[in-house]
């Protein structure tokens, strides 16, 4: 039914996207999802978060911090999947060209993943960035953050350290960014001790698994202290400010020096962006429905359920989260 599907089914009137604008679309996204990574993978930016998730950076200018992020953060290049993430061992976060894919699912990659030096320059810490242009609905993102994790720890044995050496192990910290959720906010989820019988003193450290889910609402919120992060990524990921509105919050409220590749990479995922909403209005009118030019992706969510298009065939046309087309239909 898929197949039919993605291949053009008449059904009550209503034809199916093409194959050629699904391919463009598929193409479209995966460029803005790739293009997103890009930019939140310059060490700059990365320093900014660090600053505002890691205790020891806390109160740090970020452009201290970028000294202690080692290499170069490795982008959508490392497999997650176990026995993958570290195949070979001539350097730090590796398995690069390793592929085992999964039934069903394809091989999953770290979106960034880099290694950072503690400020006493002996210890280290691993970090993992994700972006998640919605809160899943096929999944509890926690539950994904917990794997994540525990593949970052225990891919180290044999790359951080060997056989019993288990105090070997480096901290771990996985955060993930997720867009357009109901408020701004962000939790640290990580393990914590409740004595039940006694106090005994376990040794170990406590403190290696960390998860750091940080929720974008649509609304650019001021920047204040406690806000400085979720503005700064909100105008980076926005799909409503333009090239010169994020140019200026990022040069000149955060004082990101604003070099070539940032300004390139910014101004493409604003192209990718606006290509995206151009594309929902080409695949309204492809299928008979009378779309303004200036319409959001809403207004043909809701054109398309009008005219008898259900909830899933809308989600397959439209590359969009069922969840998604769900509070679009509920909210409007």
């Amino acid at each position: 039914k898929s197949y039919i599907k993605s291949y053009g089914y008449r059904k009550e009137g209503i034809v199916d996207t093409d194959i050629k604008m699904s391919v463009k679309a598929t193409d479209t996204k995966a460029q803005y999802d790739n293009k997103a990574k890009q930019l939140l993978g310059h060490k700059i930016i990365l320093a900014h978060i660090l600053v505002n998730t890691v205790a020891e950076f806390k109160g740090m200018n970020p452009a201290d911090v970028v000294q202690y992020i080692e290499g170069e953060p490795h982008i959508g290049s490392v497999p997650v999947d176990a026995g993958a993430t570290n195949i070979e061992t001539q350097e730090k976060v590796i398995g690069l060209n390793t592929e085992n894919s999964e039934i069903n699912e394809g091989m999953i990659r770290f979106d960034i993943i880099f290694y950072v030096r503690m400020k006493d320059g002996l210890s280290q810490i691993i970090v993992n960035v994700e972006a998640q242009k919605a809160e899943p609905s096929s999944y509890d993102i926690l539950n994904r953050a917990i794997f994540y994790v525990s593949r970052m720890i225990s891919s180290q044995k044999g790359r951080d350290f060997v056989k019993s050496n288990y105090n070997d192990i480096k901290r771990v910290y996985s955060i993930w960014i997720c867009m357009n959720v109901d408020e701004h906010s962000m939790s640290h989820i990580h393990l914590t001790r409740d004595d039940i019988i006694g106090s005994h003193n376990w040794k170990g450290d406590i403190d290696l698994l960390n998860i750091v889910l940080l929720g974008l609402a649509e609304d650019l919120p001021e920047k204040t202290e406690e806000y400085e992060l979720h503005r700064l990524l909100g105008a980076l990921l926005s799909s409503k400010l333009k090239v010169d509105e994020k140019l200026d919050i990022i040069g000149n409220e955060f004082q990101i020096p604003l070099e070539s590749d940032i300004r390139k990479d910014v101004s493409e995922m604003c192209n990718l962006s606006q290509g995206i909403e151009d594309r929902a209005f080409e695949r309204g009118t492809a299928n008979g429905i009378s779309i303004g030019k200036k319409e959001g992706l809403a207004e043909v969510v809701l054109k398309l359920i009008k005219k008898g298009v259900s909830i899933e065939q809308v989600s397959d046309m439209l590359d969009m989260d069922i969840k998604d087309v769900q509070d679009i239909i509920e909210n409007k």
